[in-house]
């Protein structure tokens, strides 16, 4: 490409990122803060309600049962390992290897 086609181009895309900065009103810029460190705004055009909009994520209650319990079995296997590393001193990763009290 010669150097005045690259100069047309980035010309052209210059004039692009011009215009849209000309109209901040109309463009998402997540700067509206509630609070010091809680910056989260929806896009424009994201519905207030989200149950029933094309943004819904229709999750099944079944399987959301299934992670809380599955959850829930991951902390009891935590609390199990960290408790025999309190006693022993020795992690053991796999809880059919701690011993039994």
């Amino acid at each position: 490409m010669s150097k005045i086609g690259r100069l047309m181009l980035f010309g052209g895309c210059a004039t692009v990122f011009a215009l849209s900065l000309s109209h901040p009103a109309a463009a998402y810029d997540g700067q509206n803060c509630s609070a010091p460190g809680i910056c989260w705004e929806p896009h424009p055009g994201y519905p207030d309600i989200i149950a029933g909009s094309k943004y819904d994520p229709k999750l099944d209650p079944n399987e959301v049962v299934k992670q809380s319990v599955s959850e829930r079995d991951m902390e009891a296997r935590n609390k199990l390992r960290v408790n025999n590393f309190v006693k022993t001193g020795k992690f053991i990763y796999d809880v059919k290897n701690i011993p039994a009290e």
